[in-house]
């Protein structure tokens, strides 16, 4: 089984595609305001309005993104105006996280492993 793609129901598509592709730096030729699909190399993101009402508390799931430059994608972040609950912050296990909300308040996750840097430099 392989998994085919991540969902995102939405009252408004547009904004919500138009915010993923400026966020991704991609663009799916499609300006549809009941489904749009978006391809990032190899994962698929689905935005969809299947005619129900949202309210937008969206609690029990996230998107995460591995990316290469976390601060260079934090700025990013900032600059499409972005709710960041949590700035980049290095966690135990090495990963540096980035949280964030989408436009309807869904959580989303960047997050990037640097690599070590070896010889005496290295922390």
């Amino acid at each position: 089984m392989q998994s085919g793609e991540a969902g995102l129901l939405t009252n408004d598509v547009s904004r919500l595609a138009d915010f993923y592709k400026r966020l991704l730096g991609i663009e799916n030729g499609s300006d549809d305001p009941v489904h749009q699909c978006l391809i990032a190399e190899e994962t698929t993101l689905t935005i969809y309005n299947d005619g129900t009402a949202k309210n937008n508390q969206n609690q029990n799931i996230c998107l995460a993104f591995t990316v290469e430059d976390i601060e260079q994608e934090y700025q990013k972040v900032l600059a499409l105006g972005a709710k960041v609950p949590e700035g980049p912050t290095k966690r135990p296990w090495g990963a540096i996280n980035l949280r964030f909300c989408d436009p309807d308040n869904n959580q989303i996750f960047f997050r990037s492993f640097p690599r070590e840097e070896e010889g005496p430099s290295a922390r």
